[in-house]
């Protein structure tokens, strides 16, 4: 475990949001493998001059920007950079679906293994997922699972998986109308509660958004800078932009939630 802001405490947590894809679930893994090539390949078409490298650091940079954000906005990104080139965008909705019909591919076979019982679900889960989940449901702290990942695919996932029912606070994932929920949105509904305030929030993630938006209200947040499917180290990609959004703490899994849980829930430095 690697900390970057010493003795940042969620002492007085009362809430935790957790992502999904790639903090928890790795059903997906292999997502941006499918999404950056699709992306590129829309803006070759374009024949502006630019390499396939110069296209590929374009599209990472926004999808990484939006990573946790719901899928369209990617698609909507896309479709600005297509514009931008002087051409004529389709809709982001037919992107997302390609985009959906080229990840199916990849992760049709661990969908049906679930399904059938064929595997365990903690072998799609990031190492040391269940425990620590059972540690923070055990500390009575009311938990929250938030993705960009459609909700109907979400839900069907996190079932499989056998994690939804950690989630007392909830399992949100994407809308048909894509304004009406994000991970702001659930931010400041929580901290609506009374006598709710940033310091009763901790955030795990592995992308921009779930740990900007905790840290932007003064909550303690833990980057979890899986190495996909493996993760038994550090992805420095991960880590680099999850540190530039202000994690507090960098992890690549959650083998040693023990000591974790004890770092996350000691007291704060000045109160020692």
């Amino acid at each position: 475990m690697e900390s970057l802001h010493p003795g940042a405490s969620a002492a007085n947590a009362r809430f935790v949001l957790f992502d999904f894809d790639g903090s928890l679930s790795l059903i997906r893994t292999g997502w941006m493998q499918v999404m950056v090539p699709m992306m590129v390949e829309v803006l070759a078409e374009l024949k502006t001059g630019e390499s396939d490298e110069e296209l590929r650091q374009v599209v990472e940079s926004f999808v990484w920007r939006l990573t946790g954000e719901e899928t369209i906005y990617q698609m909507i990104a896309l479709a600005g950079e297509v514009t931008r080139r002087g051409g004529t965008p389709r809709a982001p909705l037919f992107y997302k679906q390609r985009y959906l019909e080229l990840l199916s591919h990849v992760i049709s076979g661990r969908l049906e293994a679930l399904r059938r019982g064929d595997c365990s679900p903690d072998r799609y889960l990031v190492p040391g997922s269940r425990p620590l989940l059972e540690a923070l449901t055990e500390r009575g702290l009311s938990m929250y699972l938030a993705s960009g990942t459609d909700e109907v695919f979400l839900k069907e996932e996190a079932g499989l998986l056998d994690i939804a029912r950690y989630f007392d606070g909830g399992v949100y994932g994407a809308m048909e109308d894509y304004q009406s929920f994000s991970k702001r949105i659930l931010v400041q509904r929580i901290l609506a509660r009374p006598g709710v305030g940033g310091g009763h929030l901790l955030g795990f993630g592995d992308g921009y958004v779930e740990i900007e938006e905790v840290r932007r209200v003064g909550g303690v947040t833990v980057g979890v800078a899986t190495d996909e499917p493996e993760c038994l180290k550090v992805d420095e990609w991960k880590r680099q932009r999850l540190i530039g959004v202000g994690a507090d703490y960098i992890i690549p899994n959650y083998l040693e939630h023990e000591m974790l849980i004890e770092t996350l829930f000691r007291e704060p430095w000045g109160m020692l």
